[in-house]
């Protein structure tokens, strides 16, 4: 695919000085004598990440609706930040506290660059992609700019289909501010004049059903040329003053607010977790409001009346120049649906390495599968669950289940399995963020068939990947394992890179079924021969191999550490890191998103590069490389290199001891991401990204990775 040696990447003098949003100010983190690594601000480096994934909406070479697929994807991934993370700057900021690292200087920083680029976003959609957008006969028609037939047809779905559903709240002391849920679209409304009983209350607040689309197509009689929408927002804006007869409506504005959304349990004190986190989701919606979006024309009495009655300092408000929730504008994706403004379609291919026609578990009985997702289809893992829920001779299967999916035929299956008189065990992880409802309904679901299900261990989350099969062979029992670096989530394996592993490796399997046992019974941890397991011995053994490595340069000897994750921020794990750099170990890092470890930085980091992979695909894959003289190791994990996951996550990794298998992941997980030169940022010695050479015409390691396993693609697929 890409005939370059592991040892020769690329050197950040090849890479453009196209700036990427920067990560902050630079802070040093020591113990006196010890080695110095340069921590970068965490999110700050979230952020530039977001800058990163914001240039492909950027590009003239995408196509036009997958730009705005990306400009979706920015507006989304804000809101989760906010969410998760905005929380202890606001209220550090109202609260005037400067100890730490959060208080009101760090909230003017973060508002700052989310400012800027929220601006760009808007800049972007407004100034590019809706004139590209009508270029190509498609328009999202604006009420100032419909004519008669247009408004009238508005006019009657506003009155059949919207108006119903809307309940105007005029404020007073009867009529308090209403709850308005995380994320939902409003309208707070100023008026002149008295109400039906004389009185002046001149705020009033209109809330905008979920139910309600975001956008609505007009009929061809309305609009006979092109594909015209019209936004849920501007129909209710041009009929606010149906809403309020015998008053006069003189200001306006869509808002949107954010809440803290990250549930917090005291699992200690808690008899029931199910019930515990469904009554928690029932809050979510309701938490602290940690940002306020008002449309960029809203008056100031209007936005400090919000700010006031969310509690927000002024640095939490975001005027916007267009919808309030970019996100929903990814519907029109779905509804023009034009494949020459798409991605050319990709189709995942059978997984190699499975001979279609002979069963699965006959062929791990000769040698481990690799199956690269999504190049190769998940479709091998499904039937290797499938093939094992089929067989009577399988008796035991068990799985962890962190993000499924509301709609999973690999919970299906195991729902057949018990009806097929099958012992099911699922380790189900009810508190994986923002799919604990579904986790819920799936647990539940499981053992009204009599599957038995367990949650994991109080205090962790159970993040491992992994799936046995137990099944009777002549008078012994064999085990089939599966473990992966991915979710067991059909729709996100379609689009996130990641390396699943099919194997009937007794050691291997062995240590599956001693973790399955630690998970249900909470005894000690079994010793396990090669798997890695987190909170225990997983962040340690990281640690030994990269002193390892770091040993075998201070002898001059061949040294040499590759790292493939999505996030690195362990403060432990990146002192070794910058320890074995200075030895004179050469270090690569591919981490996709935050990175709190500052490369080439002079005198600290000379050794060590970090570089970005921003494509089509999400890069998920978690490999962890280390050559120390003769010795070579390879890794891969469910986890990234961040504390929560090595210290509060139940993790796995485990070795590649097979020698084909070990250099196919190096050749297409670390050589093809190395020397990609078009879809690749690269970390200055300031935490800046600068972007590769040729983003339009070099080789990208997504690219050359399709073209592998598939047919050859175009533009930036």
């Amino acid at each position: 695919m890409l005939p370059v040696p592991l040892d020769k990447p690329p050197h950040p003098e090849d890479v453009q000085t196209s700036r990427d949003g920067g990560v902050g100010s630079v802070d040093l983190f020591s113990k006196p004598g010890d080695v110095q690594p340069v921590l970068l601000d965490r999110d700050q480096s979230i952020l530039a990440f977001n800058e990163r994934v914001f240039d492909w909406a950027a590009r003239a070479d995408v196509p036009l609706l997958e730009r705005l697929r990306y400009l979706c994807i920015v507006s989304s991934n804000l809101d989760e930040f906010f969410e998760v993370r905005a929380a202890p700057h606001v209220t550090a900021a109202k609260t005037g506290d400067t100890k730490g690292i959060y208080s009101p200087a760090s909230l003017e920083s973060l508002s700052a660059a989310i400012h800027q680029l929220v601006m760009r976003q808007y800049a972007l959609y407004n100034d590019v992609l809706i004139p590209s957008f009508a270029a190509q006969g498609i328009r999202i028609v604006p009420h100032g700019e419909r004519d008669a037939a247009q408004r009238r047809w508005v006019h009657n779905y506003f009155l059949k289909e919207v108006r119903p559903l809307l309940i105007p709240v005029g404020l007073d002391p009867a009529h308090p501010f209403p709850q308005v849920a995380n994320k939902s679209l409003n309208f707070i409304v100023r008026l002149r004049g008295p109400d039906a009983f004389g009185r002046e209350n001149e705020v009033a607040i209109v809330k905008v059903p979920r139910a309600l689309p975001r956008l609505v197509r007009l009929p061809e009689k309305a609009a006979p040329r092109g594909m015209c929408f019209v936004s849920l927002s501007s129909i209710v804006r041009a009929h606010l003053d149906d809403l309020f007869p015998g008053r006069e409506v003189t200001e306006f504005s869509q808002f949107r607010v954010t809440r803290h959304s990250d549930m917090a349990l005291d699992e200690e004190d808690v008899r029931n977790l199910r019930t515990a986190l469904r009554q928690g989701l029932q809050q979510r919606h309701y938490g602290q409001a940690v940002r306020l979006e008002v449309s960029a024309g809203c008056s100031s009495f209007l936005s400090d009346f919000l700010l006031e009655q969310f509690a927000l300092p002024t640095a939490a408000l975001y005027r916007v120049p267009g919808p309030v929730n970019l996100v929903r504008l990814n519907q029109l994706v779905d509804l023009v649906n034009d494949p020459a403004l798409l991605f050319q379609p990709w189709s995942s291919s059978w997984p190699r390495q499975l001979q279609s026609g002979v069963p699965i578990l006959e062929q791990l009985r000769q040698r481990d599968v690799l199956i690269h997702q999504p190049f190769e289809s998940f479709d091998g893992v499904l039937a290797f669950l499938r093939e094992a829920v089929n067989d009577p001779h399988v008796l035991v299967i068990k799985q962890t289940i962190y993000r499924t999916g509301a709609d999973s035929e690999l919970m299906e299956l195991l729902a057949e399995a018990v009806r097929r008189g099958k012992e099911v065990m699922a380790v189900v992880e009810l508190k994986a963020r923002f799919d604990e409802e579904a986790n819920i309904n799936w647990a539940e679901a499981l053992e009204s068939v009599g599957a038995q299900v367990v949650y994991g261990v109080v205090g962790l989350k159970t993040h491992a990947k992994m799936l046995l099969v137990t099944r009777r062979e002549g008078s012994r029992l064999r085990r089939y394992g599966h473990l992966s670096t991915g979710n067991y989530n059909v729709r996100t394996a379609r689009l996130y890179t990641d390396l699943s592993c099919l194997t009937a490796n007794e050691e291997i399997t062995a240590d599956m079924d001693g973790v399955f046992s630690h998970l249900a019974s909470q005894n000690r941890p079994p010793k396990l021969r090669q798997l890695v397991l987190a909170p225990f011995h997983l962040q340690r053994r990281m640690q030994e191999k990269i002193e390892q490595v770091a040993h075998a340069a201070s002898r001059g000897e061949d040294a040499r550490i590759v790292v493939k994750m999505n996030a690195l921020t362990d403060e432990t794990l990146i002192r070794a890191l910058v320890k074995a750099g200075q030895c004179g170990a050469r270090i690569d890092l591919i981490v996709r998103g935050a990175c709190m470890l500052a490369a080439q930085v002079p005198g600290l980091t000379d050794n060590i590069r970090v570089r970005s992979i921003i494509g089509r695909f999400l890069e998920h894959t978690r490999v962890f490389y280390f050559r120390a003289a003769e010795q070579e190791d390879l890794y891969l994990s469910s986890a990234d290199w961040m504390n929560r996951n090595m210290m509060r996550r139940v993790e796995l990794a485990w070795p590649i001891n097979d020698p084909a298998l070990r250099q196919q992941i190096i050749d297409e997980c670390l050589v093809a991401y190395l020397h990609d030169d078009r879809d690749a940022w690269t970390q200055g010695p300031d935490g800046v990204y600068l972007r590769a050479d040729n983003p339009t015409t070099g080789k990208g390691a997504q690219n050359a990775l399709m073209v592998r396993y598939g047919t050859a693609v175009s533009k930036a697929a």
